[in-house]
């Protein structure tokens, strides 16, 4: 007699679908169908990879060595050059053997908890959160604890609120600036905050710096080993080329850290992926080496955009949308539009809203639900001026029917 067993595992049957990727694949569905919908769910510039990076990829396919297996931490000369990178843009100062390249930012995120987690761990979560973060915390055995900010700080936690979640299982505390999907972005003193009382509290710090040079208006970037050198020997950075040089489709990331932690994460990858595509790998150091006037231009465009869709957001009653001052991401709460009735129906939740939208105005936006705070709309302002003013303008019309 066969024993009735499950499918699928209980640890990968509990992983959720990434709720960006999907919404962005109905919204290209129902285009592909003839629907004119505009999209504000992907987290990817519009722009194309600059072509001395693709020139680059192009010639690495003539190359042998290309051909075959290459080390799976990464390329020799693309290590260097991160490191180099590194040093130049933030001010930290690490050795080649202390990066590890990784097939784009979500293998890093995924073996920087691998690696750090055993079995109950706890890591606080700022939240509003990446939707990747806390599936690759409980893929490692980990326990994510969210540490909820809203619209009245700008979306950034306090010390006071990090304390009062830390208790004796805590290992790691997850930092994220500039924020996707809030724009947030921390000023120094906040991080030197932060930074010591993780360092008092002898806690490892994961720090995505994924949206390093995407800062607007007085805003700065700032490095958290950098402010706090002390922290370095337990903090793990997290970067890519994929949002300064247009590069989401070619998938390199990497992970920064102490030699130790790095080699444990490098032998995972061994087994787990090999090494990254060696013909994006010469495109990521034609990109880390160059210099940085592609992510210049965008910048320009994305800080234009910002300030539009915040304007023409705030002007919807019942929205409120504080202004980000990085990434390309809106944040607004809907809260106030939340019960009332809009063509014969009452939406609950920003997921039924969201899914009202999409029907009635052909908009895709991702519900504040898959960033865990519920009554929030995450926008990209990653795509055409035209399209996100029509955009915005279809949702702003359809929710003043709200009565």
């Amino acid at each position: 007699m066969s024993i009735d067993r499950p499918r699928i595992s209980k640890r990968i049957a509990a992983i959720s679908e990434s709720a960006t990727l999907a919404v962005d694949a109905k919204a290209k569905a129902l285009k592909a169908a003839g629907r004119p919908v505009i999209g504000f769910g992907a987290g990817e510039p519009d722009f194309p990879t600059p072509g001395y990076i693709v020139e680059a990829a192009v010639t690495a396919c003539r190359v042998p060595r290309f051909h075959k297996y290459t080390p799976a931490g990464g390329l020799p000369e693309l290590r260097a050059a991160i490191a180099e990178k590194t040093e130049r843009d933030s001010g930290y100062s690490v050795e080649a053997a202390q990066v590890l390249v990784t097939n784009g930012g979500k293998q890093a995120v995924y073996e920087a908890f691998a690696a750090l987690l055993d079995p109950g761990d706890e890591v606080i979560v700022p939240t509003p959160y990446w939707t990747t973060y806390p599936e690759s915390i409980k893929l490692a055995g980990g326990v994510p604890v969210d540490v909820v900010a809203d619209e009245t700080t700008g979306y950034k936690v306090s010390v006071e609120q990090l304390e009062a979640a830390r208790t004796d299982r805590t290992k790691v505390l997850l930092f994220v600036s500039p924020s996707n999907p809030t724009g947030a972005v921390y000023n120094r003193d906040e991080i030197e905050a932060i930074g010591r009382w993780a360092d008092e509290h002898g806690l490892w710090v994961i720090t995505d710096e994924i949206y390093e040079h995407l800062v607007y208006g007085d805003a700065g970037f700032h490095s958290l080993p950098v402010v706090v050198p002390e922290l370095a020997d337990r903090t793990l950075v997290l970067n890519g080329v994929a949002k300064t040089y247009a590069m989401t489709g070619w998938r390199v990331g990497w992970l920064i850290g102490p030699a130790d932690v790095v080699k444990a994460a490098a032998n995972l990858q061994s087994h787990a992926t090999s090494n990254v595509a060696n013909v994006s790998q010469a495109a990521a150091l034609a990109a880390v080496t160059g210099d940085l006037s592609a992510v210049a231009e965008m910048r320009t465009a994305f800080d234009r955009r910002r300030q539009t869709m915040v304007r023409m957001l705030n002007e919807i009653p019942g929205i409120v949308c504080p202004e980000p001052e990085g990434a390309f991401y809106a944040y607004p709460s809907v809260k106030g539009l939340l019960g009332k009735e809009i063509r014969g129906k009452r939406p609950q939740t920003s997921v039924e809203l969201a899914s009202l939208i999409l029907e009635e105005a052909e908009v895709a936006l991702v519900p504040g639900e898959a960033f865990g705070t519920p009554g929030y709309f995450r926008l990209s302002y990653a795509l055409g001026d035209d399209d996100l003013v029509e955009g915005v303008s279809r949702v702003g019309k359809l929710l003043a029917e709200a009565t």
